[in-house]
């Protein structure tokens, strides 16, 4: 893999970097408001508890959708940007469709609303984050730069414009979704005019037809590999357990610390945004520490970080103490989410690793989600929130171990792309050179 400096210098490297920018700004700028605008009365909907719920679940339900059906037809596109573009198109949509469509509907027409809604922000935003994601990882392996030192774009893209979606929800919620649209806007024209130059033109067209072009029955046939439920038994026990521990949860935990409630949100959102900024910096550092220790260990690494974070909120109470364990959230991520990622290429043939990442990763991740919410939540109500932190903390204590004993190391099982730590390259490089020298 390339350095970061050579990668700035390299076009696919930008063009991917922007391209996951554009997504997450476009998503964050509203998304991080989208649950106070349903229920505020300041611009919002005012929408109860229960109809929120209904919300999110139908969403997430089309989402399960949406995550299988751009994965499969990615693979059979490899490089070419069809999909992408039709997303950016329905991103450029999202301040018109909300405001002039969707709004009214849910005012007046609940269940219709609803039931279109999910549609589309399914296939717009919740639905094809993987989809960005295995499309920009699939460039990096083919244009030889790090799918990290592109992903911590992403991550820096929503933390600025959560920053800012706080002052535009202020004036009027109605300019986070307008804002969407003009970044949206942004990024389909970035899809549309972006032309490889003509150092990369020839491997540009050699990777728009894959040599392999995958079939439905090569898809299918995924949930029949013993190594891909292994992964997803992995998934389900480490990060579905997490998610709920994380955004169901500690929240409310967190701000129950301060003295009021008003205190604790604003401490949370100040320390949520420092948080996401330190994760896309671990995001192009990650990749780094990767190359040293490898891919099995990254993802163990992952898990043991979500282990101390989780036993550790069920151990302390102090706000300052809970407050610097929450910011372990911006190591977690990278080392998980990259980890995965370059498990699931090495481990698995690579013209699937757009479907093999939303099926093994995303699509499971969100059926635990959904089986598990209920379950947990009626643990916390009768338990607390501590003692719950510390059931899920042994439940990722055996993922830990799941994973010790079940997932193949790096030099094993290899069906995809080969991985190599520094020095291992350096080795091979000296073999060759001196194997010139002989002949």
């Amino acid at each position: 893999m390339s350095t970061f400096r050579s990668s700035l210098s390299s076009a696919p490297y930008r063009f991917g970097s922007l391209t996951i920018l554009l997504y997450f700004a476009s998503w964050g700028i509203w998304w991080s408001f989208f649950q106070i605008w349903l229920t505020s009365e300041a611009g919002g909907l005012q929408l109860t508890g229960s109809e929120v719920g209904t919300v999110y679940s139908a969403t997430s339900a089309a989402a399960l959708g949406a995550m299988l059906l751009y994965g499969t037809v990615q693979d059979r596109l490899d490089l070419r940007r069809h999909l992408t573009i039709g997303i950016a198109a329905l991103m450029t949509l999202v301040g018109p469709f909300v405001l002039w469509v969707y709004r009214p509907l849910l005012e007046h027409s609940f269940g219709l609303g609803v039931a279109l809604g999910a549609v589309f922000l399914a296939a717009a935003f919740v639905g094809s984050t993987g989809l960005i994601e295995a499309f920009v990882e699939r460039l990096s392996r083919r244009f030889d730069f790090e799918f990290g030192q592109a992903r911590m774009w992403g991550s820096a893209g929503y933390a600025v414009v959560a920053l800012a979606a706080g002052f535009l929800f202020a004036i009027d919620p109605a300019l986070n979704f307008w804002a969407g649209s003009v970044i949206g806007l942004a990024l389909l024209l970035i899809q549309i005019l972006w032309r490889p130059s003509r150092e990369d033109t020839s491997e540009v067209v050699a990777s728009t037809v894959p040599e392999h072009t995958p079939s439905l029955r090569d898809m299918l046939g995924l949930l029949r590999l013993r190594s891909l439920w292994i992964v997803i038994v992995f998934v389900i026990l480490s990060w579905t357990f997490y998610t709920v521990y994380d955004q169901q949860m500690f929240p409310d935990y967190y701000t129950s610390l301060f003295a009021t409630q008003e205190r604790g949100q604003q401490v949370y959102g100040t320390l949520n945004s420092a948080q996401v900024f330190l994760e896309a910096l671990m995001m192009g550092l990650v990749p780094v520490l990767m190359r040293k220790v490898g891919v099995r260990t990254t993802l163990l690494l992952g898990v043991g970080v979500m282990f101390v974070r989780i036993l550790a909120t069920g151990l302390l109470d102090d706000p300052a103490l809970v407050s610097i364990v929450k910011m372990l959230h911006a190591f977690e991520v990278p080392l998980f989410v990259l980890g995965i990622f370059r498990y699931i290429t090495l481990h698995f043939r690579t013209e699937l690793s757009a479907t093999l990442y939303l099926v093994g990763f995303n699509i499971s991740a969100q059926i635990g989600v959904v089986v598990l919410s209920s379950p947990l939540g009626i643990l916390r109500d009768k338990l607390g929130y501590q003692p719950t932190f510390l059931v899920i903390a042994g439940v990722v204590a055996l993922a830990g171990i799941w994973a010790l004993a079940m997932l193949e190391r790096d030099d094993r099982s290899v069906h995809g792309d080969q991985f190599l730590r520094d020095g291992d390259a350096q080795r091979a490089e000296t073999t060759t050179h001196r194997e010139e020298i002989d002949a």
